[in-house]
């Protein structure tokens, strides 16, 4: 297998924050590596040192020579400039023709969806800014491509088409992401950077479930050595106690092997132990079965129509997954059920001092400038937490921070540690309904089971908007699909949805596959439509010949004369024939007609 790189006890820290500390693996070619890791240990940094837009403490990366590598940042933007603008900038230092960077330029475009080449690019949504990346990345025709956390904030349908076109696409990337379906999807190696393994890096082969099985071989196997050690440990503790003249008659290399089976000990323990966010959502357990009832709900906004005639009931444990594309009013549905907005027409009625918590990514930016501390707790030292004074040093822990980073300024923190935050403001209201919208982007997969552990066991009522196919597997017990205004369906799982919509797009392709056939089909001409009409005065006197033939054929004469009966089976062959090639015609021209 040809080597495209090779990372060699490879360091990086910040402030007194070590992200990762001598890691090594190699990338070969057709490597489609899934790089995941707690939040905080330096899955972005790692990359942008790959592609040699920051350097290591210590160690090496060596490239394989002429090696193209193109990086997509997590999050993109783009000034005022036309779409194809932008990929003929990305040009400029490839030594092109004017013919050949607008061949490439409107090969690419077309291929990630563009029709209109004159699209602002600053007005595109997060989606399409993704697939103009893209197109920015593959028009260079990398060797290797880096993707960081390439799936955030794309809607469904712009992530189905993702996993699709880097299956076809691309022979070799690493991408950081905490997608679960996505990974297990799309790559065919994963490598986890965690404090939890001796070198700090575990590399698997295989698809995501297959470092699941490989990852929790190894652990359970790190466990019982931890046992047997702690076995040993007690056993040189006991020796060790007997007294300094017991020990004297030992020998020192017996000593030293002791405090090194400690150190070892010491060290197996730190990587065993499980660090979890601990996650709790206070429930108000009100016992009123109707919390929240929509009728015939319909909403417009800026001239579109969103949803129509849309109804359903929030009881407690009903947990809504909704689903549809950007822009089909998801987030305005949220909106309306916290009453921020009103509905064109239609009721909302809802229990009596109803308590709803509402997770707004986008309201929930933290200043940069705050530090941990005060971004956790911001009246103080202590926070409130189911009737209970907290102080800020065991709340910082919860939700995996040191007591020794509280201190740290926010912009210090990884996007995955800032969402941590975001999540902690939200445990502290007691609630009957969870508005969550996108609160998944940028968690950590341990994260993210604490969360959906969490909410599967929230006694209230949900409703939830993420992209992540696990989650709302996992936890919805029903999925509202929004995108269609005249006909909104309710699943009650994703498998049900994902069937659904296998089978429209099924559909779809079908109907494309006739239309495209019969606009291959032109207008019957005048002479078609006279031949079209001789065909079919023709066919049945030609039909009424064979019969008369095949009547000769069982006379007692013609089987007995062996010339006449050779002459009345070739007539017959020919009229036969002649009758096939007509009927084919005749089809042809129906068709026309």
């Amino acid at each position: 297998m040809s080597v495209l790189l090779n990372i060699n006890n490879l360091s990086k820290s910040y402030s007194l924050k070590d992200l990762f500390k001598n890691i090594s693996f190699s990338v070969f070619k057709n490597d489609r590596i899934g790089l995941i890791g707690p939040n905080g240990s330096g899955k972005s940094t790692l990359l942008k040192i790959l592609a040699n837009l920051e350097t290591a403490d210590e160690g090496a990366v060596t490239r394989k020579r002429s090696l193209k590598i193109a990086y997509i940042p997590q999050n993109v933007s783009y000034k005022n400039s036309s779409i194809k603008d932008v990929l003929l900038h990305s040009l400029k230092n490839e030594n092109l023709t004017e013919y050949d960077e607008n061949l490439l330029v409107d090969k690419w475009l077309n291929k990630v969806g563009f029709t209109d080449p004159s699209i602002d690019a600053s007005k595109l949504s997060g989606g399409w800014q993704k697939r103009l990346s893209l197109a920015e990345a593959f028009i260079l025709s990398p060797d290797l491509l880096l993707l960081d956390e390439p799936t955030n904030h794309l809607d469904l349908e712009s992530l189905l088409w993702f996993e699709k076109f880097l299956h076809k696409k691309v022979l070799n990337f690493i991408l950081v992401s905490h997608d679960r379906y996505f990974l297990q999807n799309s790559c065919n190696k994963i490598i986890e950077i965690s404090d939890a393994y001796p070198n700090h890096i575990f590399v698997s082969d295989g698809s995501y479930l297959d470092f699941l099985k490989k990852k929790e071989a190894f652990l359970q196997g790190q466990i019982k050595q931890e046992k047997s050690l702690s076995t040993k440990a007690r056993r040189e503790d006991e020796w060790l106690k007997q007294g300094v003249k017991a020990r004297r008659t030992k020998s020192k290399s017996r000593i030293d092997e002791a405090h090194e089976i400690f150190e070892k000990l010491s060290d197996l323990k730190k990587r065993n132990e499980n660090k979890k966010a601990k996650i709790d959502f206070i429930s108000t357990d009100r016992g009123t079965k109707k919390l929240i009832t929509l009728k015939a709900i319909s909403k417009s906004m800026n001239g579109k129509e969103l949803f129509k005639n849309l109804s359903f009931m929030l009881s407690p444990k009903t947990r809504i997954g909704l689903i549809g594309p950007n822009g089909s009013g998801k987030t305005t549905l949220l909106k309306l059920i916290a009453e921020e907005i009103i509905p064109d027409s239609g009721t909302i009625k809802k229990a009596d001092n109803l308590k709803i918590v509402y997770f707004d990514q986008l309201r929930r930016k933290l200043d940069d400038n705050l530090t941990l501390k005060e971004a956790l707790c911001p009246s103080g030292e202590f926070v409130t937490f189911q009737n209970k004074k907290i102080h800020v040093n065991s709340w910082c822990q919860r939700f995996l921070f040191s007591k020794d980073s509280l201190n740290l300024k926010i912009k210090k923190l990884s996007g995955g540690e800032k969402a941590r935050i975001n999540i902690a403001h939200l445990l502290l209201e007691p609630a009957d309904v969870l508005l969550l919208d996108e609160p998944t982007n940028d968690l950590d997969i341990q994260t993210l089971d604490a969360l959906e552990e969490s909410l599967l066991e929230f006694n209230g009522a949900i409703v939830l908007i993420t992209h992540d196919r696990f989650l709302i597997d996992r936890v919805c017990n029903s999925i509202i699909s929004l995108g269609n205004k005249d006909s909104i369906t309710i699943f009650s799982d994703y498998a049900q949805f994902e069937a659904s919509r296998k089978k429209v797009i099924s559909s779809k392709k079908e109907k494309s596959k006739h239309k495209k056939n019969d606009s291959n089909i032109k207008k019957i001409t005048y002479s078609e439509k006279k031949e079209y009409e001789d065909i079919e005065n023709n066919i049945p006197k030609l039909e009424q010949e064979i019969s008369n033939l095949n009547t000769l054929l069982n006379q007692k004469d013609v089987i007995e004369n062996k010339d006449r009966l050779a002459e009345v089976c070739r007539e017959l062959a020919s009229l036969e024939n002649e009758i096939e090639r007509l009927y084919i015609r005749w089809n042809e021209l129906d068709r026309k007609a």
